[in-house]
């Protein structure tokens, strides 16, 4: 009995610790990220890279920025003015991040946990006339900010953290097994804690991949937004208009000098019968 009794404590102290070990396990793999804007040729996108198991499940590069209204002391200290802050999002952030079958999350943070950006990704499967279809898009969006941050806000009258949600999002929408690829600027409105106040969150130069990976930091095919390919149809538009009038214009010659040497060729049959005797 004794023996059992010393026994008892050392399995319950084994599960614990493995317990622990484990869960220590699953923090390590949430925190196995890489921030590699330094590798950016644009100053103002970022580049977050998040890996499991020794494998990139999740990539995103993009420039972001959040306007942010807040209410200062007018001069008279009587009434309230409402002031802008721009608040970008620096190289060097920090980054965390975890993958999953059909949710993904990336967070990061910047001028010392002063602002803290959150994205939410689910993946999907829709019935359609061809039958199930999956997608993935942003489904959420979480921006925290301090107003008392010197930085970007100037006496701010209710400075202190506060938390701006999107509300019913449903953005970058893509099919699944590819990327989504938008160089067009894109704004989402998250409401703010702040009483009143909207946080406007614009997006820019954005390639982003939350699921199916299938090699090591490499995007698989991009999916473009709307936008993007109006604007490439836009620029190449002229020049397929300028090659049909030109195509246009080259048979149009071509044709007129083979009608003119044919016509050429032809023995003219005078219409005066005067002119008969001097023929032959």
């Amino acid at each position: 009995m004794d023996l059992r009794g010393k026994a008892f404590p050392h399995v319950r102290r084994f599960r614990v610790l493995l317990v622990l070990f484990n869960t220590m396990a699953q923090i390590m793999a949430e925190q196995e990220v890489e921030n590699l804007s330094g590798l950016s040729t644009n100053p103002e996108k970022d580049i977050f890279v998040v890996r499991e198991n020794g494998t990139t499940c999740l990539m995103a590069e993009f420039a972001a920025k959040f306007i942010v209204p807040y209410d200062v002391w007018a001069s008279n200290y009587v009434d309230l003015i409402t002031e802008q802050a721009e608040i970008a999002l620096t190289r060097g952030a920090e980054v965390k991040g975890h993958c999953g079958h059909n949710e993904s999350e990336l967070q990061v943070f910047w001028v010392d946990r002063a602002y803290a950006l959150k994205m939410l990704f689910v993946k999907e499967s829709h019935n359609i006339s061809k039958g199930p279809e999956a997608t993935w898009r942003l489904s959420k969006v979480q921006f925290v900010y301090d107003s008392s941050e010197k930085t970007h806000f100037k006496d701010a009258v209710s400075a202190g953290k506060h938390t701006a949600n999107s509300h019913r999002l449903s953005a970058l929408v893509t099919p699944a097994g590819k990327s989504y690829e938008c160089q067009a600027q894109q704004t989402i409105s998250l409401a703010s804690s702040d009483p009143q106040k909207t946080v406007t969150m614009i997006l820019s130069a954005v390639h982003i991949q939350p699921f199916d990976i299938i090699s090591d930091f490499v995007f698989s095919e991009e999916h473009k937004c709307p936008v993007d390919e109006r604007e490439q149809l836009e620029e190449t538009l002229p020049l397929i208009l300028g090659l049909i009038l030109g195509l246009i214009i080259v048979v149009t010659l071509v044709i007129y000098h083979i009608h003119h040497k044919m016509t050429a060729n032809q023995v003219q049959i005078p219409r005066d019968r005067s002119q008969y005797k001097h023929m032959g």
